[in-house]
């Protein structure tokens, strides 16, 4: 099957969150199975040399954004093809993929994503001149919805479309004005089209006009259709729950290995567990705490904000602090959420760190290196880090929410998770409490660690779910 994803990031060449390893990882685990799979994204600053890209095709000056054209590289590691929308006006610059170095939207995003959608679409209908067309277009979140709103209004035989939904709450809303900028009629600025509560929504486009909505969770899938988990959108999820599809995300288990993890003090696997001591004892040497082999560590990777219910921790820790343990936090996000998390850092220097930022490295040592770790998002449409957690040995504690109801269960049910629901701190408090007292029977927690570590999390089910998916996706278009 031809595939062509459509991502603002990918692991290997730009990554902000979980997409870019998703992007990543679903293409590379489709390519092992045989698909013909292509990865489409922009040529952010720096990302034509790390795809050791060439030039491959002129493409004129699509939206007025500048001239444009068409390179093409490997995801680095791999062997997937990477297509790079390079336009130096809208991609070339300092700051992130979404961000100026200030931390604020750059004001020509709906341009900058308008653009990536756009090529998507064009080579969907170019493909003899490049000799080679995709059967299926998988658009990943907002910034690349414009492409099965672009390819349903341009008609004729177009491949089958899907849009995935990473994340509801971020939708790509922006003034009505934008609609002619990114190239679609003034008719898809409608409530049966792009139109959201007076705004034009990217997100809303690619939901309104793709053959097939995937979510990463099937509780997400679920939520999504509710009034307090849709975002303003469930009725239009409601409305095609038909062709709504909740499947979990995978990892990529070769990346996330803690037997062959060059990030790590010392490798270790589920036969070889003593090892993994050094990666505590690393750990908190890293973040000056002290080296306590036999005081629980909890660690925390993630982007800060309240949707990650960063708050119930800072509400739940003082308190659990009152017992022996530590925290190490590595993320970045609110101002505020991070200011909170220095000042505890700095109350307790030796048994809370703080890393404000993000490294790749160092987060691969925070799941080797944590006894516990902590997942107290009010929503989640999937979460990778509670998998990346118990491949490498640490228990997670989690809201049951989304992702993390589907991959964790409870130490009561025979999982090896500790669970909450209430969206508060004593609930986050109690579960805490459960895990370090289960923390204090060594032998159990062994047994614990080492039914973590077994667990499957690969992109096997996922990648056979999606190809079900695109197979009725090309079939929805070819009716139409």
């Amino acid at each position: 099957m031809r595939i062509l994803h459509v991502a603002s990031e990918a692991t290997g060449l730009v990554k902000t969150g979980g997409l870019a390893d998703v992007a990543a990882g679903l293409a590379r685990a489709q390519r092992d199975a045989g698909d013909d799979v292509r990865l489409l994204m922009p040529a952010y600053r720096g990302c034509a040399e790390l795809a050791d890209a060439t030039v491959r095709h002129p493409l004129g000056d699509p939206l007025g954004g500048g001239p444009t054209r068409l390179l093409e590289g490997r995801l680095p590691g791999t062997d997937v093809p990477v297509w790079l929308v390079d336009a130096p006006t809208l991609y070339d610059r300092d700051g992130g993929p979404y961000l100026d170095p200030h931390g604020n939207d750059y004001p020509d995003n709906p341009l900058r994503f308008a653009l990536l959608g756009r090529v998507a679409a064009m080579l969907s209908t170019a493909g003899p001149a490049l000799g080679w067309a995709p059967e299926v277009v998988h658009a990943h979140d907002w910034q690349a919805s414009i492409a099965p709103a672009t390819l349903h209004w341009w008609g004729g035989v177009r491949p089958g479309t899907v849009t995935t939904v990473h994340n509801l709450k971020f939708q790509g809303r922006f003034s009505p004005e934008v609609v002619s900028q990114v190239g679609l009629p003034a008719a898809a600025y409608a409530l049966e089209g792009a139109e959201a509560y007076g705004t034009f929504s990217f997100l809303k486009a690619g939901l309104f006009y793709s053959d097939r909505i995937t979510t990463v969770s099937p509780t997400y899938a679920e939520e999504i259709q509710s009034e307090t988990g849709g975002e303003g959108l469930h009725g239009l999820l409601r409305s095609r729950s038909n062709r709504l599809h909740g499947l979990l995300n995978g990892i990529d288990e070769g990346a996330w290995d803690p037997r062959s993890d060059s990030d790590l003090h010392a490798a270790f696997g589920p036969r070889s567990l003593g090892p993994r001591a050094a990666n505590k004892r690393a750990l908190q040497r890293h973040f000056g705490l002290d080296e306590e082999r036999g005081v629980p560590l909890v660690g925390l990777v993630s982007r800060l904000s309240d949707q990650k219910g960063i708050d119930l921790l800072l509400a739940a820790i003082p308190q659990l602090l009152r017992s022996p343990l530590q925290l190490v936090v590595l993320g970045s996000g609110d101002p505020l959420l991070e200011e909170a998390l220095r000042d505890l850092a700095r109350q307790h220097p030796t048994r809370v760190g703080v890393n404000i930022g993000y490294d790749e490295a160092l987060s691969h040592q925070v799941f080797a290196g944590s006894d516990l770790f902590v997942v107290p998002s009010r929503f989640e449409p999937c979460g990778l880090t509670q998998m990346y957690a118990m491949r490498y040995g640490a228990l997670p504690v989690v809201r049951n929410t989304g992702g993390l109801a589907d991959t964790v269960t409870d130490v009561s049910a025979g999982g090896c998770g500790f669970t909450f629901e209430a969206v508060d701190a004593d609930a986050l408090r109690e579960a805490m409490h459960r895990a370090l007292e289960v923390y204090a029977d060594g032998d159990r927690w062994t047994r614990l660690q080492l039914q973590a570590m077994q667990r499957s999390f690969g992109w096997g089910n996922a990648a056979g779910g999606y190809r079900d998916v695109y197979s009725a996706a090309i079939a929805d278009a070819s009716s139409t």
